[in-house]
């Protein structure tokens, strides 16, 4: 409150020598209570905040005319220079159709308000509180004293700040009390100003940490996400993927004869069944591993890989040959990178979830952004092997049907529902009612209420047939 009740005596007596005053504020909130303040001593001002963005320019375009007072946040008004005098020709420019007269009358009057502003001193600054960076405290008062420009800057700070409250030292504070200074009495020394630039020092070290701690985790991001559009560039740029087809397709066989038939094993641990299994359940592939092994004492897991590659491309080559070639470049071109767009959005929520919990393992003496890198490492190994295993998987098992087989499957399904229509007709006509319709009131396939005779008998009452059984385990029983 004092900290205000200064402000306020400081406005009105740059007012009362015809001084332009720009007050800076850190929120709206405090804008809106400045203004509230001035409005109560009656002392004119424009209030410069997100809420009137429409007349900002116009609004700081006359910021610097005689006794004029604007309340401005302290992003607002900048890129627009403040004239000592205002400035005529945006004035001429908002009027209606200005006549030569007026236009020349408003620029002869901007010279006697000029040289009123020059005397009073220039411009007048008044910061509410000191930023948290040094950075907008030097840009409220470059404000004041342009392009040699006289002008004046002050600061108003309470120890009820922020940045007081949570940065100053305690020797300051200790400081105040012990002064025994009275309500309203001002304290200016260089201890307090030191102080204050030492607080902020901090405040900026600390954004400056969190700053760097986030561009260290995001780095991690963008050097995945540079693969990955690399790849998304690539195919979208390829003619003929044909090749990065046939890569892929081997490196996914290898992976999946490598997860049932482990390199370095013996016979014993190979689970030859469950690869055929996968082969066919995913690829459409029906290929007798067992069989081969049985046949060929010498094959090994290289020998397996070789014969599983070469089967799928001889399939791959009979759909080929039933859909055209140009159109299944398209096709594979297409499905690459629908797959792959999907992966990577999957991928960029996993990441987002590994970084919100990641912090907690340093209660278990772990470095969290080494845990964060090497997680995201695995979690995109995986990624670029599910995008390889899914794209093989779709190329060799989706199926294309030609326009008339369509056509003929599309009828088969209008007879079914035409037959199925047919039949529950028959069913309604069949229930019993008055001349064979579907019941009471001509109402076929309606749902009928079922009322009940008597009061409804409860689930542990004795069963009203009789038998001296409760209810819920005689003819209340769920089946």
């Amino acid at each position: 409150e004092e900290k205000f009740d200064a402000i306020v005596k400081e406005i009105s007596e740059a007012v009362a020598k015809g001084a332009p005053v720009l007050v800076g504020t850190a929120t709206i909130e405090s804008s809106e209570y400045l203004s509230k303040r001035l409005k109560k001593d009656k002392i004119a001002h424009e209030v410069l905040n997100a809420k009137f963005h429409q007349r900002e320019a116009q609004i700081i375009a006359q910021a610097g005319r005689p006794g004029a007072v604007t309340i401005a946040t302290n992003m607002a008004g900048r890129g627009t220079d403040i004239v000592l005098g205002g400035n005529p020709e945006e004035q001429i420019k908002h009027m209606d159709t200005p006549s030569e007269k007026e236009a020349e009358k408003i620029r002869s009057e901007w010279q006697g308000n000029h040289d009123t502003v020059m005397n009073a001193g220039g411009l007048h600054i008044i910061g509410t509180e000191r930023h948290e960076s040094r950075r907008i405290d030097n840009q409220l008062r470059g404000r004041a004293g342009r392009q040699g420009d006289p002008g004046y800057t002050r600061f108003f700070l309470s120890m009820e700040d922020d940045l007081m409250r949570i940065f100053a030292s305690d020797r300051i504070r200790n400081m105040m009390r012990s002064l025994g200074l009275e309500n309203g009495e001002a304290i200016e020394h260089r201890w307090v100003t030191r102080a204050i630039e030492n607080a902020q020092r901090k405040v900026e070290g600390r954004n400056f940490d969190i700053r760097k701690n986030l561009l260290e985790y995001d780095d991690v991001a963008n050097d995945q996400r540079r693969v990955i559009y690399t790849q998304r560039d690539q195919i979208l740029e390829a003619d003929d993927l044909r090749t990065s087809v046939q890569g892929i397709r081997y490196d996914v066989v290898t992976e999946l004869v490598h997860s049932y038939l482990p390199p370095g094993s013996v016979e014993d641990q190979w689970d030859v069944p469950g690869l055929e299994k996968t082969l066919e359940a995913e690829f459409q592939c029906n290929a007798p591993v067992g069989q081969w092994l049985n046949e060929d004492n010498q094959m090994h897991i290289d020998g397996v890989i070789e014969k599983l590659v070469e089967t799928l491309e001889q399939d791959y080559l009979r759909k080929e040959g039933e859909i055209g070639a140009e159109d299944l470049r398209k096709i594979e071109k297409h499905l690459m990178l629908q797959i792959l767009d999907r992966h990577w959005k999957e991928h960029l929520a996993s990441m987002d979830h590994l970084r919100q919990g990641i912090h907690l393992r340093g209660y278990a003496q772990k470095n969290p952004k080494q845990e964060y890198k090497k997680e995201s490492f695995e979690l995109f190994q995986g990624l670029l092997n599910q995008i390889q295993h899914e794209l093989i998987r779709v190329l060799h098992s989706f199926q294309v049907r030609r326009d008339d087989e369509v056509e003929r499957l599309e009828q088969q399904r209008q007879e079914e529902a035409r037959r199925q229509a047919e039949k529950m007709k028959m069913q309604a006509a069949q229930e019993p009612g008055t001349d064979g319709t579907a019941g009471e009131n001509n109402q076929p396939d309606g749902p009928k209420t079922v009322v009940r005779e008597g009061r409804k008998v409860g689930r542990n009452e004795p069963c009203p047939c009789g038998s001296g059984k409760k209810y819920k385990q005689c003819h209340g029983k769920i089946e």
